[in-house]
This record gives C-alpha cells, sequence and structure tokens, in this order.
C-alpha cells in the first residue's frame, strides 16, 4: 500500500542564460513574487497536511487506546479459581475453568473486551432508550420499543428461570462490569463513545445486568418472527380496494412438489395434532377501503418498521442448515453445515467463543464451542464435545394483529366497553427534548397504532360507513391496531440455551429446545454415535381465521369478538421432528416444513428456491465430503434464473441491436452469479439488472411506496406464476393509453436493463461486471454520523459480492434501494463429527469490534471467497492454535 498522502516539490527556478535579450535582473521582480506566491501556497498546503496528518494520528491514537489487553494476568472479583484465556490467529477466545460461574464469568470479560459499544447498543435499542445514547435518531425506535415493552418483559421473565440460568446471567454481567471497572471511563472502551461524547457530552457507562442479556432475546425474536409484515401488507391492499384473488396472487400457495419440505411424509407424520386449519365464519371481517381502517393499518406498519433491526429483518432473511448422515458421508459419521442469512454489518452479529470446563461433570458440564451473541452467554449454535446443531429461519405465524374499536380510554369487546390499560413512559433524548408517551393496551396487546401520534388525532372522526357493519366503527368510535405476539408472552428461551450447550443426546437436546419458546426455528441436529435428527421448537398459537376464505393469520381479526382469541399453544410434542430419517440427510433452508396442514404453522412459507438447489447438489454425488459442504455452501446459482432467463431470450430483439447486445450475454450463460472479468460475470449483470426493470415495470404502477418488490423469494413465485398468463391484468401499465401484455414488459425491461448498465458500468458490454453492481459495504452503526475520517476506519468496503437472494451463497439485496448486498450469511460453519478439530467455521468480520484491532475484519476476505479457518477444540488442538494468553486471577478483596 503507498502512502496515504503525498507531496511533489516545486520545480527549481531557471538557471541565468548569456544569450537572454532582457537583462535577468529586470525579471527578478517577477520570478520572486512568483516563488514567493508559490512557496506560500506550499507551505499553507504543507501546513494543512501535517495538520491532517496530526489530527489523524491523534484520532488514532485515540482509538487504538481501547483496544484491550489479551496477555498477561487480570484480576476479577468473585472468581473461585484461575481462568485460562486462549486467544488463537484469529483472536477466538477459548475459556478454561472449573465452574460454570467461573466460566460465564469469564466469557462476559472476554465479550466485554471485544464487543463493548455494540453490546451497550443493543441493550439501549432492546430497552427504547437508543435515544439516550444517539439522540433523536433513536426516538422511532425506542416509541415502538416501549410501546411493545420489550424490556418490561424481560424484567419478568428473569425471576421465571431457573436457578441455574439466573446465576450464569449475573456471573456474565459480573464478568462484564469487573472489565469496565477495570477500564475507567467510557473513551478507554470503545472508539465510538469519543465521537458520541463529542456530541452528546457527559454519558456514562451503566453496569451491565442480567435483564440488559434477556432483552437481546427480544430483540432477536422479533427480528426473525413470523409473517406481521405481511398481514399487515395484505390488509392494506385489501383497504385499498384490491381483491382477495388479487392478493393472493402476490401471495402464491407454496409448492411442495417443486420444492420439497423440510421433513417428508415418510420422516414425519402428524397424529392427533391440535392446531389444524380452522373455516372462518361467515361474519368475519375483510378490511375495506375506508379511511379510518386505512390510517390505522398505515400507522401500524410505521411502527412495525421504525424499530431498529438488530439481526436482520426483510423477506428472504433466512439461513441455510443441512445434516447429512453416516450413510451418506465420507467420513463414516455425520456432517452438519449452517450458515444464518442476517444483517451484514460491521461488527458482525456473532461473537465465536469456546467455554470449556476443565473437568467434564455433572458440577461443570460445559465443553462447547461455536457461536454466541455479544451480550448473552453461551453459545447459540456450535457443537459441544458429543452433539452438533445449527438453526434456521422456522418462520412460523407467532403474531396476529387484531382490529379494535376504540371509544375514549375504553375499547369494545364482545358487546360491552371495557377499560383500556395504560402506561406513560419518557423517553429521554440526548441533546433534545425528552418525550412523553402514553402506551395503551387492549387484552390482545399494546396497540402499535397509537405509536405515531401525529395522526392519530385524525383518524378518530367518523367515517362515511363504506366498509360495512363489520368493520365500521360506530358512532365515537375509532379503528386501531393491538399486536398480539408470542415474544411478548414471558417465557423461558433462556434456559434452552444453557441446556442445549450441555445436552449430549437428541433425546436431552429436544428436552432442552422444549422451552425454546422465541424466535421458533428449525434446528437440525447431530452426534458423534452417528445420528442426525430434526425439530422445530417455538411457541406456536392455535387460533381461528379471522377473515372469512383465509387461513389464520392471514389478515388481522376483529379483537371485538373474543372467539378470535388464541385458545392456546401446539403441544412441544406435536411440534414436527424426525431422528435418523431414511433418506439420511435433512435440508432447512426456511422452506415449508411439512407438506400437511396440521399442525398449523403457517402459509407464508419462504420459497424453497435455496433448498432445493442444495438438496440437488447434495444428492449428485453417492457420498458427500466435509469439502463438498463448503462447496456447496459457496454455490452461486438458483433455481429461477433458468425461468427468467428463457423468458428474457424468448422475446425478439433484432430490430435493436443495442438492446440485443445485453439479451447476448444470456446465450450460453452456466447460471452462476459471480463477479469479475468473465462471461458469467457480465450476464450476471444484465439478468439481475433486467430482474429488477421486470418488477419496476410490472408492480410499481399498482402498489404503493413500501408494499412493492424488494426481489425476495416471494417474488419469483408471484413472476413465475404471471409469465404462464401473458395477459394477467398486472402486466399493464396503468399509467399509459395502451394495455401491455408480458411480451410488452419483457421488452422494455431490457431495454430498461441495457441502460442502466451502460449509465453504471459503460456501454461496452465486454466491460460490465456482476461485482460492479452487487457490492458489499459492511457499515457501522453510527457511521454515517461520522467524520468522514473516522467513518472510513469505522466501516469496511465496499467489496464485490458474488451470490444472489435465491442461490445457497446468498447474498441479498432490495431491489426497491438498489443492487447492494445488506444481508447474507453472517457465518459458516461444517462440523465433521469424526473429526471435531477438522470442522471449520468463518464470519463475515472479525471477533473484535475495534477498528484498529487486526481482528476487526480479518476474516472477511476468506468469508468473501468461500473460504474457511480451522476450528480448533480439543485441548492439544487450542494450545497449538494459541497466540495470546491471558490469565484471569481471583481478585484479594480481604
Amino acid at each position: 500500500m503507498g502512502p496515504i498522502l503525498s507531496y511533489a516539490a516545486p520545480a527549481p527556478a531557471p538557471a541565468s542564460s548569456a544569450g537572454l535579450s532582457v537583462p535577468w535582473p529586470s525579471l527578478a521582480h517577477v520570478s520572486r513574487a512568483a516563488l514567493i506566491a508559490r512557496r506560500t501556497t506550499v507551505s499553507v498546503v504543507v501546513l494543512l497536511l501535517v495538520a491532517a496528518l496530526i489530527v489523524a494520528g491523534v484520532v488514532y491514537g485515540a482509538v487504538r487506546r481501547t483496544d484491550p489487553s489479551v496477555t498477561g494476568t487480570a484480576r476479577l472479583a468473585g472468581l473461585s479459581g484461575e481462568v485460562d484465556v486462549r486467544r488463537d490467529a484469529q483472536g477466538v477466545a477459548h475459556v478454561y475453568a472449573d465452574t460454570p460461574e467461573d466460566l460465564f464469568r469469564a466469557q462476559g470479560y472476554v465479550a466485554a473486551q471485544d464487543r463493548f459499544f455494540e453490546m451497550d447498543l443493543r441493550r439501549h435499542a432492546t430497552a427504547g432508550r437508543l435515544a439516550e445514547l444517539v439522540g433523536e435518531a433513536g426516538v422511532a425506535s425506542d416509541t415502538s420499543v416501549r410501546t411493545m415493552g420489550w424490556r418490561r418483559v424481560a424484567e419478568q421473565e428473569l425471576p421465571t428461570l431457573s436457578a441455574d440460568t439466573r446465576r450464569y446471567l449475573a456471573a456474565y454481567a459480573d464478568g462484564v462490569n469487573a472489565y469496565l471497572d477495570a477500564t475507567g471511563d467510557a473513551t478507554r472502551v470503545a472508539p465510538e463513545y469519543l465521537m458520541l461524547g463529542v456530541r452528546f457530552p457527559g454519558y456514562r457507562i451503566e453496569p451491565w445486568g442480567p435483564v440488559d442479556s434477556l432483552a437481546w432475546l427480544k430483540a432477536m425474536a422479533w427480528d426473525l418472527h413470523g409473517n406481521y409484515a405481511d398481514e399487515l401488507a395484505r390488509a392494506r391492499l385489501m383497504a385499498q380496494g384490491r381483491s382477495l384473488d388479487e392478493v393472493r396472487e402476490l401471495y402464491p400457495h407454496y409448492d411442495a412438489r417443486a420444492q420439497p419440505p423440510i421433513l417428508s411424509a415418510s420422516a414425519w407424520s402428524p397424529s392427533g395434532v391440535r392446531g389444524g386449519r380452522s373455516k372462518a365464519p361467515a361474519a368475519g371481517i375483510r378490511p375495506q377501503p375506508d379511511q379510518d381502517g386505512q390510517a390505522a393499518l398505515a400507522r401500524a406498519a410505521r411502527a412495525v418498521s421504525a424499530v431498529a433491526p438488530l439481526v436482520g429483518r426483510g423477506e428472504g432473511v433466512g439461513s441455510n442448515s443441512w445434516v447429512v448422515g453416516p450413510s451418506r458421508s465420507s467420513t463414516g459419521k455425520p456432517l452438519l453445515a449452517n450458515d444464518p442469512h442476517l444483517a451484514l454489518g460491521q461488527p458482525g452479529v456473532w461473537h465465536q467463543t469456546a467455554l470449556h470446563c476443565r473437568t467434564v461433570s455433572q458440577a461443570c458440564p460445559y465443553d462447547v464451542s461455536g457461536f454466541a451473541f455479544a451480550g448473552f452467554p453461551g453459545v447459540v449454535i456450535g457443537h459441544n464435545q458429543r452433539i452438533a446443531w445449527g438453526f434456521t429461519n422456522l418462520d412460523p405465524d407467532v403474531s396476529d394483529f387484531y382490529l379494535e374499536r376504540v371509544k375514549g380510554s375504553t375499547v369494545l369487546r364482545d358487546g360491552t366497553y371495557q377499560p383500556l390499560t395504560t402506561r406513560t413512559e419518557v423517553i429521554r433524548v440526548a441533546g433534545g427534548t425528552d418525550r412523553t408517551i402514553t402506551v395503551r393496551s387492549s387484552t390482545h396487546g399494546p396497540l402499535l397504532s397509537d405509536v405515531d401520534a401525529a395522526v392519530r388525532d385524525a383518524a378518530t372522526a367518523p367515517t362515511s360507513g363504506t366498509s360495512g357493519a363489520a368493520t365500521a366503527p360506530a358512532e365515537g368510535e375509532s379503528l386501531a391496531i393491538a399486536l398480539r405476539w408470542t415474544g411478548l408472552d414471558v417465557t423461558q428461551t433462556a434456559d434452552a440455551i444453557f441446556r442445549m450447550n450441555r445436552a449430549t443426546s437428541f433425546e436431552s437436546f429436544r428436552a432442552a429446545l422444549s422451552s425454546f419458546a422465541a424466535p421458533s426455528q428449525n434446528a437440525v441436529y447431530a452426534d458423534v454415535d452417528g445420528h442426525i435428527g430434526y425439530q422445530a421448537p417455538g411457541r406456536v398459537p392455535v387460533r381461528r381465521s379471522g377473515s372469512a376464505g383465509t387461513p389464520p393469520g392471514y389478515l388481522p381479526a376483529p379483537g371485538w369478538d373474543s372467539r378470535y382469541d388464541w385458545t392456546g399453544y401446539v403441544p412441544f410434542e406435536q411440534l414436527p421432528h424426525t431422528l435418523d430419517p431414511a433418506e439420511g440427510f435433512l435440508v432447512t433452508a426456511n422452506q415449508a416444513v411439512t407438506a400437511a396442514t396440521t399442525p398449523f404453522l403457517t402459509t407464508d412459507w419462504t420459497h424453497g428456491w435455496r433448498s432445493t438447489r442444495i438438496r440437488q447438489l447434495l444428492t449428485a454425488h453417492p457420498t458427500v465430503t466435509p469439502e463438498r459442504m463448503r462447496e456447496i455452501q459457496g454455490d452461486v446459482s438458483d433455481g429461477f434464473q433458468p425461468v427468467l432467463t428463457a423468458a428474457l431470450r424468448g422475446v425478439d430483439l433484432s430490430g435493436d441491436a443495442f438492446t440485443r447486445e445485453g439479451q447476448a450475454t444470456l446465450e450460453g450463460w452456466d447460471g452462476r452469479f459471480v463477479t469479475g472479468d468473465n462471461p458469467s460475470s457480465r450476464a450476471a449483470a444484465y439478468w439481475t439488472a433486467a430482474w429488477s426493470a421486470l418488477l419496476h415495470r410490472t408492480f410499481d404502477d399498482d402498489l404503493p411506496v413500501g408494499l412493492r418488490p424488494d426481489g425476495g423469494s416471494r417474488w419469483p413465485a408471484v413472476v413465475q406464476q404471471l409469465l404462464a398468463d401473458p395477459r394477467s391484468p398486472w402486466w399493464d401499465n396503468q399509467k399509459t393509453l395502451r394495455i401491455e401484455t408480458r411480451d410488452d414488459i419483457l421488452r422494455q425491461a431490457q431495454v430498461d436493463a441495457r441502460l442502466e448498465l451502460t449509465r453504471l458500468t459503460g456501454k461496452d458490454v465486454k466491460a460490465w461486471d456482476y461485482g460492479r453492481l452487487h457490492t458489499l459495504t459492511l457499515r457501522h452503526p453510527l457511521s454515517a454520523a461520522a467524520p468522514g475520517m473516522l467513518r472510513s476506519l469505522l466501516d469496511r468496503g465496499p467489496e464485490p459480492a458474488p451470490g444472489s437472494p435465491l442461490a445457497p451463497n446468498a447474498l441479498g439485496y432490495d431491489l426497491q434501494v438498489g443492487y447492494a448486498a445488506d444481508w447474507g450469511p453472517s457465518m459458516r460453519m461444517v462440523v465433521d463429527l469424526a473429526d471435531l478439530d477438522a470442522s471449520t467455521w468463518v464470519q463475515s468480520t472479525g471477533v473484535s469490534g475495534h477498528p484498529t484491532s487486526e481482528h476487526y475484519d480479518d476474516q472477511t476476505g476468506r468469508w468473501l471467497r468461500n473460504e474457511s479457518f480451522a476450528w480448533p477444540f480439543s485441548r492439544g488442538a487450542v494450545e497449538d492454535a494459541t497466540r495470546e494468553q491471558l490469565t484471569l486471577a481471583p481478585r484479594d478483596d480481604g
């Protein structure tokens, strides 16, 4: 790398010459003036450059001083004995202790060393106190989170947890606080506090507590729970005049024949299951175009979108995980792969760690390694000495919106008005004016439509009654939207984490998952004895549909009629599960779990483009090697590409040579979404631009902003159906006089794509590169507000990003925003149960949250190339991999 700044010296003054006709002294005055001016300019430039270098040095030095010390000895109160913290070449901490409390106390200390600002930001967000940290920018999220009351629920959960879990949470908090106490002021803890201190001086870090850890589980559950956005979107479409049939076209039925579910009929068959699909009474509601209902739905939608996403959000954000049994594994033992697709930023979501009891026993049962959340003790995904597990998002419908008929401080319920529950919350705003909000709740939950106070009063006016008797508010009433969500129930998900970490069999693993309430996940399992399995955990409600002709949860239900309330939850034993399926492998990639409709989980499955591709790759060879598992994780082809490619190539562009040049890139394309100077990259760029243009051309005239296609897995299923109907009304552009058909839109989309790529990458087709469209920038949450010098220190990228939303290597985008990747495989792991030390792992950034640390982004390059690192587990392998060692010793308080 060359110098950051360079300086070119001025040319020397010309030497005298005897041949000059004008005496040299007569020009001396001019030359001296010019020289003085040049010297003055150069001096100013030099001073500015020196000043910039000094500032850069000061900033870098101030940031650098927050890097933790990871060698030597540190003393912690509360330890019962010494703890050994060994860090490998990627800075991953492998912790050895003699008691669980010492183990988790050390994990808290290490997490605070590496990621405390991330932890602090999360706890402010999950408590609805983000504005206290970042000012006005956090108010909208805080208002929604306070209305839902995430932290209030976490506070209620703490005393219901097992005694072990409460001890571990307390020990973890003690470890975090020990690091904070030893470090001193905030500006030595993390560089972000330097920046915030300039804008909002006086901030003090509060001690960490067990509830801070529990509240993080609420954020994880919120970002990954069910179909809340789809339910609201469908209701808004119908409130704006769309028919139910039109809405169904935008939410196509899952095709279990073309895209096989996780479990075949032979792997799992429901028996005596509650929670089947129930018929809605004829009186069920159907939102119609009335001003009051539309306003309430719009306010609820804004409340939902205002919550700061901490894990990731959006249709398509899910995960891949699969497990191969001994009969299909080259090693004779199971192989397990997992790569959760979450939001991509800096630092990454995961904090790699390993927790080892020196002697594994009933008193100290932990010997586990994997991916944790900084801020919560234990390992969320990984393996211990006997079992391995992975997660993908199950995505069942665990939330419902209820239309409420509100009159003053009461709400209609079975013919009578009952009082709303109210409470007052004060949102403190750094550098601004505090906000006071009143949270109102019905029996179903908080009124999310109250969050947008600016328009609440406008929605209270009586409507003209165009919506029909079932939904029209009576005189003096207004419509509101309440949220019923399992994440607002008091549950014991925290217990499940520790029970999973110490499980040693499928039976004990399932027992651990029985308390894993939210978010509902697909859990794949493997063990050293050769077993593989699957379990769908989570609290899934049983209820009837609130709208005639639709499944439960498809549209908001009438809150004034108790017949539509939840009547319980699907018993854990009746949730889908299997052990050692006959196929010898299991694939989960957010597709439907089973073809059965009982128990009812959802109709909003992620369409199985990724899962189908993974199955094809797994079954292409009689046995699967660990390397093959890793290759599949990096696969950059998808099942929808041939469908759209055939449609695009089927359009005659012979009269348009300019556009035909783009279409020609698809001829002979191998279908891979790769980057660089090659034919596949050029075709991928053109295909993606044409896909974006097709969605815009087809739907932007029909759908309001906020409900338009983002390019996720639902939209290929929608378009695939429309391609079979050339004269579907969806093809017609409502803004033109003529009636467009499918071929018109396919042609216009290719014209748009050719022009788009010319604008972005140049007229010459050979210069096209998918990597110039599909880039990845790992952005820090505060970088947008940071000065340029600090922003460049916080962010990483942009980098060319292979993959696509529907490929196994699912680096996805939002086509309403652009082509840049903003979610994808947050980590990748392959666990080899024949030799745990032969397992591999990698994450999108690094373990450190300190931008001057070598471990801030030291894994990103390999992650982008689909390469991994060795994952040491045994004591010998960890010792061989150790690069730095820290001893945590008991502090003598006497």
